[in-house]
Formats: structure tokens, C-alpha cells, sequence
């Protein structure tokens, strides 16, 4: 049995934030298989009942934490991104100082990626909601910016598929980090700061060489 902190204090009718925030921690911190809709309940301060009255099964809370933490961010970029008078570079560093807040904000959310991945042959149909719920659209925005950098000329042209891969791939690997052997090392991650390493690096590949000018 989980060991979730006890919040029987609370009132008898949780709000369906808090019970998401709930199964969020558990998810995360013991994992999809290991966690039961009690242990989510007591952790929220509520019965188990009060849990199945907002939603039916462990499966649909777990898609709804996902809705309700990382899609309404994924439309802000979406919203953030789509501002075609804008520089590439700088839509670049907006995505991923979008990202590092939000994973500022709340820690937790970057340990859904490890979550997603640990479970993916266990519980395919879910692996296969948050691809196409978080994935697809992940990508989309990345290959959008790339896109619109080498309309403009400010980046070389390349193989946009493979990129995007390339350039999530630091993102997630950061955020599993975070949730497993960043927990051995003395001095805890500095997600954003990390962000901004990634952008340098990212922009120095992608940068269009700058044509020489005539010598005099």
C-alpha cells in the first residue's frame, strides 16, 4: 500500500483540481501500475467514492491530469508561435522558456515524460493518447518554428523531420533526468537555465551562415 499523505482535513467534496493534483504526485512519485484510485483519495482527502463521481476509472484521471496540466500550455505556445512577424530565434527561446516555467512552476510535471515512457508497453492505449495528445503536437510546434526560420533565411536549410527530433530530444531527456539521477547529484537541476544552454546550442546548428561580405 502507497504511503500518501493523509488530508482528511479538507472538506468532504475535493474539487476535481484537487484530486488531479493528487493523482499527479502519485503517478509520478510511485508510478501508474503501483498507484490505486484509494491511494489517490487519500491523498486528496476524500473517499474513494468521491474520486469515481468526477471520473470513471484510474485510466481516464490519468488522461485528465495530462489534459488539465500539460495541453492548456501546449495551446498557449501554439497561440505564442503563431506570431509570423516575429524572428524565429526568438519563437525558439520563447518555447523553451514556456517550457521551463511550467516545469518551474510544478515540478511534477516533468516527471509525466518518464511516467509515459515506463508505461508505454503496459498500457498501450494510453501510450497512444499521449502521443497523438501531446506528442504530435509538440512536434508540430517545433517544426513550425524550424519552418518559419528557413522562410525567413535565419536558419540553414535542413531535414525538418529529423531536427525536431533532435531538438526535443535534450528537452526530454532533462525532464526524465529530473525525476532519476538528478536525485543522486549534489546540486539539484536548474531546468531553465538548462533551457537556455539547449537554445545556444540549438541556435548555433541551425543558424544560416552569414554571406561574406566584399573585401575592400
Amino acid at each position: 500500500m502507497l504511503c500518501c499523505p493523509q488530508r482528511w482535513s479538507r472538506r468532504k467534496q475535493a474539487r476535481p483540481e484537487e484530486i488531479l493534483a493528487a493523482a499527479l504526485e502519485c503517478f509520478v512519485k510511485h508510478g501508474y501500475s503501483a498507484t490505486r484510485m484509494e491511494d489517490i483519495a487519500k491523498h486528496a482527502g476524500v473517499t474513494k467514492g468521491t474520486v469515481y463521481l468526477y471520473y470513471a476509472n484510474k485510466e481516464e484521471l490519468l488522461k485528465a491530469v495530462v489534459r488539465e496540466t500539460l495541453l492548456p500550455r501546449v495551446a498557449e505556445l501554439e497561440q505564442v508561435l503563431n506570431d509570423t512577424d516575429c524572428a524565429a530565434s526568438e519563437l525558439l527561446r520563447r518555447l523553451l522558456q514556456q517550457w521551463g516555467t511550467l516545469v518551474r512552476d510544478n515540478d511534477l510535471v516533468a516527471g509525466l515524460p518518464k511516467l509515459m515512457i515506463g508505461e508505454v508497453s503496459n498500457f498501450p492505449e494510453l501510450a497512444r493518447f499521449y502521443y497523438e495528445e501531446v506528442i504530435c503536437r509538440g512536434r508540430r510546434l517545433v517544426a513550425n518554428v524550424l519552418a518559419h526560420g528557413i522562410a525567413r533565411g535565419e536558419f540553414r536549410s535542413l531535414n525538418i523531420n529529423q531536427a525536431v527530433e533532435v531538438m526535443i530530444a535534450p528537452v526530454i531527456m532533462g525532464m526524465i533526468w529530473q525525476h532519476s539521477f538528478a536525485h543522486f547529484e549534489a546540486k539539484p537541476m536548474d531546468f531553465p537555465h538548462y533551457l537556455d544552454a539547449v537554445y545556444d546550442i540549438l541556435l548555433c546548428g541551425l543558424s544560416a551562415p552569414v554571406p561574406s561580405g566584399n573585401s575592400q
